[in-house]
């Protein structure tokens, strides 16, 4: 019973996840938009982070170069940043070469995607805007490019 009931907990939890971030709308650093609902029929990652957190800073080159490999096929990254200020988030942007859509977060952008306890935390939506997996702790570029290989029903190669 126990197990059944932390089952239960776990898929109702998914279940609001992917239903609270099914209509996120964010606004990025330059005043666009990012909707998920734009991204329909790309892999949407969707990374929260900070620019004080260690894990943070060493995934960034990784998400920098999934996002250029893949942004004009099948997989855009946003990253939200949950700290700092506009000027020292831009700053930080610019010497990290980082060209993926940036969003100052807040309490309120981060419940329309997911819980947020700990960062790095990045949700990973399908081409069909259903949430797919989240993790918490530091990606790489290869770990989700063998996500989605392995979740990908195409003969298009990654």
């Amino acid at each position: 019973m126990g197990q059944l009931k932390g089952w239960l907990g776990a898929l109702l939890m998914i279940v609001s996840l992917s239903a609270a971030a099914d209509g996120f709308v964010l606004q990025d650093m330059q005043g666009h938009p990012q909707r998920l609902a734009d991204y329909r029929g790309k892999w949407v990652l969707v990374n929260f982070w900070a620019t004080w957190c260690p894990p943070c800073l060493a995934e960034v080159p990784e998400l920098v170069a999934l996002h250029n490999a893949h942004k004009d096929k099948d997989l855009v990254v946003i990253g939200i940043a949950m700290d700092s200020t506009p000027e020292s988030v831009a700053d930080f942007a610019r010497r990290k070469k980082i060209t993926y859509p940036l969003v100052l977060g807040t309490e309120k952008s981060a419940s329309q995607v997911g819980e947020v306890e700990v960062l790095p935390t990045s949700f990973l939506y399908g081409p069909d805007g259903k949430l797919m997996t989240s993790q918490v702790g530091e990606l790489t570029r290869s770990s989700v490019e063998a996500f989605l290989r392995k979740h990908t029903h195409s003969d298009a190669a990654l």
